[in-house]
């Protein structure tokens, strides 16, 4: 799966229409400022909208695997990831309808089909032979997460709500420890 260095993503989030200022700045520029409803600042919106679209993809990739796994550990796993990822983005939706209709519109106008997973790996998932699926699922779910975990660990330092910080540090702490977690059901395969 490819994957983008945090510092591309979030260069790249800044230069797209509807998320930030279409240039970046010379020297390090104050947070934009805050909705009058929330507390949020821009980079907020665009945490929230980036991460929206990539749990989206997240709960297509567990749900083509899920009932294809056969391993005890792996679909408690993607179990876990389905019921958590869910209520996530359910959160996520509510805070950026909440922030105003600007906000609501650029989450919604946002193209996230570049962020994160690509078609082809979600039809290398979806046509992997049974006997595969185990080994496809966790070699695009893992960088999948770990690539939440980075996003969610750089936004900590640039948001301004409180709320929204402390969601990407939770989430930042799940993704690390589901990536973990899929090293040793990966490694415990090939042995």
């Amino acid at each position: 799966m490819r994957r983008l260095p945090t510092v591309a993503l979030l260069v790249a989030l800044l230069l797209v229409p509807g998320c930030a200022a279409r240039t970046a700045p010379a020297s390090p520029a104050p947070a934009p400022p805050a909705t009058a409803a929330t507390g949020m600042n821009g980079l907020d919106v665009v945490f929230l909208a980036t991460l929206a679209a990539h749990t989206e993809q997240t709960l297509e990739m567990v749900r083509l695997g899920r009932d294809r796994v056969t391993d005890r550990e792996l679909r408690t796993l993607v179990a876990a990831i389905e019921v958590t990822e869910s209520d996530e983005l359910a959160t996520m939706r509510g805070w950026l309808r909440d922030a105003g209709p600007a906000a609501a519109e650029a989450a919604r106008r946002h193209d996230h089909g570049d962020h994160g997973t690509a078609a082809e790996d979600m039809a290398r998932l979806r046509t992997a032979p049974d006997g595969q699926v185990e080994r496809v699922l966790l070699e695009l779910l893992a960088p999948h997460q770990d690539a939440a975990a980075d996003l969610a660990r750089a936004h900590q330092t640039v948001g301004a709500d409180p709320r929204v910080r402390d969601f990407a540090r939770r989430v930042e702490q799940s993704r690390t420890a589901e990536v973990s977690l899929m090293a040793g059901l990966a490694a415990g395969r090939r042995a």
